[in-house]
Order: structure tokens, then C-alpha cells, then sequence
């Protein structure tokens, strides 16, 4: 089993919740923010300490949920500040900035860090659209269209014209190129047009809303189709689920602090986010691939797991807490039935403080970790096989 490093970096001096959108940044302390940005940096560097495999950076606009609305300025540090670890960028959103800017940077921090950029491209929710004024309706055909043109970008060794639907240049030859010829992807599959532009470009398959373990089975399995079609195989190792995760002495110490933390998370930082997001989802035909948009628009407004008790989440599987020995089985049960290699952990949720993040970290590389790396190693294997 490989492991994944996520942290929002999300401002955590509001006590306001259902706030609309945009939050006023009236409430935004910059004094305070510079000893968030020191930790949280600390924190993510920390992280190669504990083990992890990537560590992961994403973009999020307008709003306290995440202070990285440029990610790779923190990937930029990491690739200084570690060593071994893949930095993987869990957005840039490719529809809504400059592809040629995303190949440029990408490069960059491939370079700078020796080839340990994992890139990853998002499609983002639906409240970045909003954000920085890209109609949402065209969020898939963005998407699909930079793919091929950063990939382009970073294989071609001569200079090139691009004619687009959704971007044009005159002439393209990016200075530096990667390290590495063509950087690992991750892609979010939650919808079938992105399993399918994800299973085309062998990317590995970002599943970080799972809502059910039934449900995140078939995401897997038709994930599997697609790159059949796609003609490869692909195996375990491309199957990457996002789950939250705290790990404490005991089960009712790991509850306390982690029930409180998603608390914070969905009804202070995530509040605006859902008003927008219903907003954009009602208004626009596309966001939602498929023909049940009412279905898919209530995914977008609900929490992660809908109506669901904290415990009920734990018991499903949905959840990783309790003590090092529960999170062991709870890891293995997730192997067991979607068949993952790969999981990516979220710890920093909500306002949980920077120590129990630490002592998370800390559980997961003395106990955790050890107990579970054979998962991903046997799985491969087989699928190998």
C-alpha cells in the first residue's frame, strides 16, 4: 500500500458558519496566517518523516477551505524541503488557467525536484468556475483539450501551433521540459467522462468522495473497463481512494477529535462552498455528465456521506479512526473490497489542532504503515500475474 499526504491548509480563525459565497476576507488576519502557512508548510514536509509516499497539493479559490490558490508556490517548497517524496498536485484545475502556464510549472517542479512531480489535473468543483469566470458548461471540453495540449507541450521537441476548440497559440516549445518524459498522472474518475479521459491518459484514478463502499466498487470496476477499451490493463496501483483519518489511544479519543474537526469542515468552511456549488449546478447543463443531473447536483450540495451518523461512516468503512490497531483493519477492509494500492489520507480536517495531526503522523509511521504496505505490494502482483 502506497500513501498519499493531503492538507487543505484551510483558515481556521472563523467561528461564522453558513456563511455565503465568497467569504468576506474582512474575517482574514494575516498575522495569524503566517503562523498557519509556517505550520502547515512544517506539517507537509513533516510528512516524508512519516512516511508518506506523495505528498499532495491542491488549488481552491475564495474561500478559508484552502489557502493554496496557487499550489504549486507550496509544491515549489516541498521540492526544496524533501527528498524521496513524489510531490503530487492534486489540482492545478486545467479548465480554468492557462494549460501552457500548467505545462510550464509542472516542468518546473519536476526539475527542481529531480523527477518527482506527480501531475495531477482536476476538472475542481463547481464554485471555481464562479471563481475566476469560466463558464462551468465548458468545464469537460477545457479539461479534455489542455490534457492533450500540456502533454503535447512536454514531449515535443520542436515548436508547435495549436488550434483548439478553447485555446490557441501561435508557436509552443516550453523551456525547461520534465525530468521525467512524461510525469505519473492522477485524475479524478467520480464521473464516467472523467474515468474515461482518465483511463485514456493512464492516470491513476483519483476516487477522494467515497460516499459508499458499493458504489466505490463500481467507480473501480468501470474504471478497469475504460482502460480495457483504452487497450491496457490497468491493476491496483492505479486505484487511489481519499479517505479522512485520526488515529488516537483510544477509539472515543480519535471519535472526539475527528467528529469535531468534519463538524467545523462542513458547516464553517464548507458552507459557502455548497451555496455556490448549488447555484452552479442548477444553472448550468454540463457540469453533471450524465442524465440523472438532479441526483448528480445533490452529490455536489451534501456532505461526503450524506445523512449518515459519525459512527455509521467508521462502520462502512468510510472513515479511517480509532486506535493504530483499528485503522489497520479499517485499511484492510477498504483493500479487501475496492482492491486499491493506493490510499490518500486526509488528517488536517476542519480545525483538528496541529499536534493530533502530528500524533497521527506519528501512529501512522510506527504502526500503520508497517502493518500495511504488503496490501498494495500482493495486489499488484496478482494483477500483474
Amino acid at each position: 500500500m502506497k500513501f498519499s499526504y493531503t492538507h487543505h491548509m484551510p483558515y481556521t480563525d472563523i467561528a461564522k458558519g453558513g456563511q455565503d459565497w465568497p467569504v468576506p476576507n474582512k474575517q482574514f488576519d494575516p498575522a495569524k496566517a503566517v503562523t498557519m502557512f509556517k505550520a502547515y508548510l512544517d506539517d507537509k514536509i513533516y510528512a516524508e518523516q512519516a512516511g508518506f509516499d506523495w505528498i499532495a497539493c491542491n488549488e481552491h479559490h475564495m474561500s478559508p477551505y484552502g489557502l493554496m490558490p496557487n499550489p504549486n508556490l507550496v509544491g515549489a517548497v516541498l521540492c526544496h524541503q524533501t527528498k524521496k517524496s513524489g510531490i503530487l498536485m492534486s489540482g492545478n484545475i486545467v479548465p480554468i488557467v492557462n494549460p501552457i502556464r500548467v505545462a510550464e510549472e509542472y516542468a518546473m517542479l519536476d526539475v527542481m525536484s529531480g523527477g518527482r512531480l506527480v501531475a495531477g489535473f482536476m476538472r475542481g468543483i463547481p464554485h471555481e468556475y464562479v471563481a475566476y469566470n469560466i463558464p462551468a458548461d465548458e468545464s469537460y471540453g477545457r479539461m479534455a483539450e489542455a490534457v492533450e495540449l500540456i502533454k503535447k507541450a512536454w514531449t515535443e521537441p520542436e515548436p508547435f501551433g495549436w488550434e483548439g476548440e478553447y485555446y490557441q497559440f501561435r508557436a509552443v516549445s516550453i523551456w525547461p521540459k520534465p525530468v521525467q518524459k512524461m510525469p505519473p498522472m492522477v485524475m479524478s474518475t467520480t464521473s464516467e467522462t472523467s474515468a474515461r479521459l482518465a483511463a485514456k491518459h493512464r492516470a491513476v484514478a483519483g476516487i477522494l468522495a467515497l460516499t459508499d463502499m458499493a458504489e466505490g466498487r463500481k467507480v473501480v470496476d468501470r474504471y478497469y473497463q475504460f482502460a480495457r477499451e483504452e487497450g491496457w490493463e490497468a491493476n491496483p496501483d492505479y486505484i487511489m481512494i481519499g479517505l479522512n483519518c485520526c488515529v488516537a489511544p483510544t477509539y472515543e479519543e480519535a471519535r472526539a477529535i475527528l467528529s469535531k474537526g468534519q463538524e467545523y469542515f462542513f458547516g464553517v468552511l464548507g458552507g459557502g462552498i455548497r451555496t455556490a456549488q448549488r447555484l452552479v449546478v442548477q444553472k448550468t447543463r454540463y457540469f453533471v455528465d450524465n442524465k440523472a443531473a438532479e441526483s448528480g447536483a445533490k452529490k455536489f450540495v451534501n456532505n461526503r456521506q450524506g445523512n449518515l451518523s459519525f459512527d455509521e461512516r467508521v462502520e462502512r468503512g468510510l472513515v479511517l479512526c480509532g486506535t493504530p490497531e483499528m485503522v489497520v483493519q479499517q485499511i484492510e477492509r477498504v483493500h479487501r473490497e475496492l482492491g486499491n494500492a493506493r490510499l490518500g489520507l486526509s488528517i488536517k480536517v476542519g480545525d483538528i489542532s496541529d499536534a493530533h495531526v502530528t500524533r497521527t503522523l506519528d501512529y501512522l509511521r510506527d504502526i500503520v504503515f508497517p502493518a500495511t504496505r504488503h496490501l498494495g505490494e500482493r495486489s499488484t502482483k496478482a494483477a500483474a500475474e
